[in-house]
């Protein structure tokens, strides 16, 4: 696989991340966190305060019974909300000023993200450890606008630009299909810094400039050893939904 190019190639390390959630609504809870750099991930799961809404429990398979969560009727080990965020927070620390990268994560999983970091006095110390986010929705839409695509959800892209069906709608597989989507999107470092916004700037327009978001390149360190490597996306014959 071809390395990540654009802010990475710079000397700025990349961190893909994603959420399930009860639903689509900003008070939605957060179900599942994953995030990929290079070989590593983190992946946790948390039992949410609010109901799984039906549509959001079909397109994920999570269900919650009697206080216990279950993925496809599997039962998965859980944590609270404070200590998923904080094992992100480390898991971004381990890098100096990471990249956060999503997909449609500007007008979802950020605010969702915020909200939760809002509500535990996470934020200041979450933002302190990276340098920004980018959106590669809009970003593949600039990069791909001539090549007459029907759809821009992540799922279509992978299949057009990589010709793989992957489970959709899993936050570890979705961040894992995300980092090597963006391996072949191979976004400028001008455009990457182009895209970039905080969770101050979020509700401005998606084109922020380097002096609201300073595009600074820093060296990366190495990944501590305890987080659990990943695998390459796998391939998976899937119904194509709709949704989260």
């Amino acid at each position: 696989m071809q390395s990540s190019a654009g802010a990475e190639e710079c000397g700025r390390s990349l961190v893909f991340f994603d959420l399930e959630t009860t639903g689509l609504g900003q008070s939605c809870d957060i179900v599942q966190l994953a995030a990929v750099s290079g070989g590593h991930s983190l992946n946790l799961y948390i039992i949410p305060r609010s109901r799984m809404q039906r549509g959001a429990a079909k397109v994920t398979g999570f269900r919650v019974r009697r206080q216990k969560l279950y993925l496809h009727r599997q039962l998965v080990l859980t944590n609270s909300l404070r200590e998923v965020l904080v094992s992100f927070i480390a898991f971004l620390q381990m890098l100096r000023s990471p990249l956060v990268i999503g997909h449609n994560i500007r007008r979802f999983d950020c605010p969702v993200l915020a909200r939760a970091l809002d509500e535990l006095d996470l934020r200041a110390e979450f933002e302190s450890s990276i340098s920004g986010y980018v959106d590669t929705l809009p970003l593949a839409r600039e990069m791909l606008k001539d090549r007459c695509l029907q759809s821009f959800r992540q799922e279509n892209l992978v299949k057009e630009l990589l010709g793989l069906n992957y489970k959709a709608h899993d936050a570890l597989e979705d961040v894992r299909a995300l980092q090597a989507l963006y391996s072949v999107l191979q976004p400028t470092p001008e455009l990457v810094c182009r895209h970039m916004f905080t969770l101050d700037t979020m509700e401005n327009k998606p084109a922020v400039t380097a002096a609201k978001v300073p595009c600074k390149i820093p060296g990366q360190r190495p990944l501590w050893e305890h987080f659990r490597p990943t695998v390459e996306v796998t391939e998976h014959k899937a119904e194509d939904h709709d949704g989260l």
